[in-house]
């Protein structure tokens, strides 16, 4: 068997338990699961499933989640996944133990990765200004009052005030966010 391009790279994925865009959380971790990365997916409620929608409406998947939000730690991974929905993302940028990783991995310079909605837990959590990102079209004005530069294209890669983010749009440019994913990770 050969070596894997993410082999003993550790990723933790955030999210509510009800409403994450189906694809912007199994797209991912499948892929990074594929590519050798060990993946956590963290939860508000760490021992109830998760209900994944697709266009915020249609349910989707049911997903069993590997721990609750309080029980992990920055320190252990390599990047932060925060995944959209508009209802996950909503009541997420609402929970302190969300609010605290996100905010714990940008000033430990680690990565974070966000897409669709997701974003809107880094407007939350005041780690945006002055970077550049991309995000579902919706969130254009908060990332802007949040003093961040806003692009409409399907993956930005920023560099700027400590850690690098990537951002996208929506499920469309889940190639293009998990192409760049893995040139931070690699």
């Amino acid at each position: 068997m050969g070596k894997s391009p993410l082999n003993g790279r550790r990723v933790l994925v955030i999210v509510t338990n009800y409403g994450v865009e189906h694809d912007e959380l199994v797209v991912p971790v499948a892929h990074l699961r594929s590519s050798g990365a060990t993946v956590t997916i963290a939860a508000v409620k760490g021992k109830k499933k998760i209900q994944t929608l697709t266009g915020d409406k249609v349910p989707a998947d049911t997903i069993k989640p590997d721990a609750k939000l309080g029980e992990v730690e920055a320190g252990s991974y390599d990047l932060l996944l925060i995944p959209g929905g508009t209802l996950n993302a909503d009541a997420l940028r609402l929970s302190t133990e969300a609010l605290g990783l996100v905010r714990s991995f940008t000033t430990k310079g680690k990565p974070v990765a966000a897409i669709c909605h997701g974003p809107w837990a880094l407007v939350t959590a005041d780690v945006v200004k002055g970077k550049t990102l991309t995000s579902y079209a919706s969130l254009e004005t908060d990332i802007r009052n949040a003093g961040a530069e806003w692009k409409d294209e399907p993956v930005v890669v920023d560099h700027e005030g400590g850690y690098a983010l990537v951002t996208s749009r929506d499920p469309g440019d889940l190639d293009e966010f998990l192409g760049a994913i893995d040139a931070l990770l690699v």
